[in-house]
């Protein structure tokens, strides 16, 4: 039996997650729970299923959720989220808080020796030398949950990486692929958080909106598979039903598809190197239809441009990109920003960015937290403005 730490467990990746344990509860135990503030999902699942210690990110709601659990621990804040990913009786950690706030626990895991199914974009977008040569030194297994990354590393299955001429990430394109710029100028929250194809939280939603998801993945593909920004390529592909490809130096090409649906990945990563056989839906190629692919268009969504450009920069910029993302992002959400002010904002930022070597995780912590206050100034002066 595999005993799980779930950090995002009510999110979308964290409730795919627990979906899981219901279909395998001879395989799967849950021990620690873990969330940035829905107080009210994480006692629900903690009453279900009976974890060691719970976890809320939200550190005033902790009386409140530990009046609803008798018998469990509570614990709160980012000592409290670490806490539960270090948790001694954990065998393996799904790292799905979104945002900076999880790669200070998704680290300490790792230290830990907890094999890592990754979910969190920020832990190698902003710390990927450091994660990855962590996890190198220590042997611990750490499988990316994102369907792109999940899909390469399939394809990659027992090739030689000397074989490889380039990996090719599909996207969907969002809610606004064929839009023109007189459009996106126009766009509501309420539209950008219509993805056509995948169910997420807001945050990433967005960032599939403006194609940054993309940019993010990028960035990860690098440091997981040690392949540099020239071999990375990015296609729109509406459909998502290819979730990405190989290409091999005999022009041969290996796609990984299923239907999206982001449980394949997460038991995936939980029980590589085996396949365990699921019920999950299977495709109908019957039913399938054309497969579209296009090239993205970087005029109209320079996100992806800037995170390509974030990574050939290196040291502390990419950790600059995410943090000013973020920070654009929220007020987007919030109903202060336009949607198509939000590269202005990560463009600014990294053009007045003083890089920093980011060898430890202070290092990271600092970059990161030097951009959200330029990013903070940034967004104030436009919103003035």
């Amino acid at each position: 039996m595999k005993r799980l730490a779930i950090l995002g467990s009510t999110g979308s990746i964290g409730q795919s997650a627990l979906s899981l344990v219901d279909l395998f509860p001879d395989q799967f135990q849950v021990v620690t729970l873990a969330a940035k503030s829905n107080a009210d999902l994480l006692s629900q699942q903690a009453l279900k299923y009976r974890p060691k210690l719970v976890a809320l990110y939200a550190e005033a709601s902790r009386p409140e959720i530990a009046a609803r659990l008798p018998g469990i621990r509570v614990a709160s804040g980012q000592t409290g989220i670490t806490e539960a990913a270090v948790h001694p009786d954990v065998d393996a950690v799904i790292a799905a808080i979104s945002g900076a706030a999880g790669l200070i626990p998704t680290f300490n895991a790792i230290l830990g020796g907890k094999d890592i199914a990754l979910a969190n974009k920020e832990t190698l977008v902003t710390a990927g030398r450091l994660v990855m040569s962590t996890v190198s030194r220590l042997k611990v297994k750490l499988l990316p949950v994102d369907s792109e990354h999940s899909a390469l590393h399939q394809c990659l299955r027992g090739a030689c990486r000397d074989e490889v001429t380039r990996l090719v990430l599909t996207a969907s394109g969002g809610p606004f692929f064929r839009h023109t710029r007189e459009q996106l100028d126009q766009v509501t929250v309420e539209q950008a958080l219509n993805h056509p194809t995948w169910r997420m939280g807001r945050k990433i939603t967005i960032d599939s909106a403006t194609l940054m998801n993309k940019g993010l993945e990028v960035i990860e593909a690098h440091h997981l598979f040690a392949v540099g920004p020239d071999k990375i390529t990015v296609v729109i592909h509406p459909q998502s039903t290819v979730h990405s490809m190989v290409e091999f130096v005999d022009g041969t090409v290996l796609a990984q598809m299923n239907v999206p649906d982001m449980r394949s990945a997460i038991l995936y990563a939980l029980t590589y190197p085996e396949r365990w056989q699921s019920p999950l839906p299977r495709l109908d190629f019957s039913k399938l239809g054309p497969l579209e692919f296009h090239p993205p268009d970087l005029q109209l969504f320079p996100c992806l441009r800037m995170a390509y450009q974030a990574l050939e920069s290196g040291r502390s910029y990419p950790a600059a990109l995410n943090a000013a993302n973020e920070v654009a992002v929220d007020w987007f959400l919030k109903g202060r920003l336009s949607f198509n002010t939000i590269p202005r904002v990560i463009d600014r930022v990294l053009i007045d960015h003083q890089p920093i070597e980011v060898d430890d995780l202070e290092a990271v912590l600092e970059a990161d937290r030097e951009a959200r206050r330029s990013a903070q100034a940034v967004v104030e002066k436009l919103a003035c403005g």
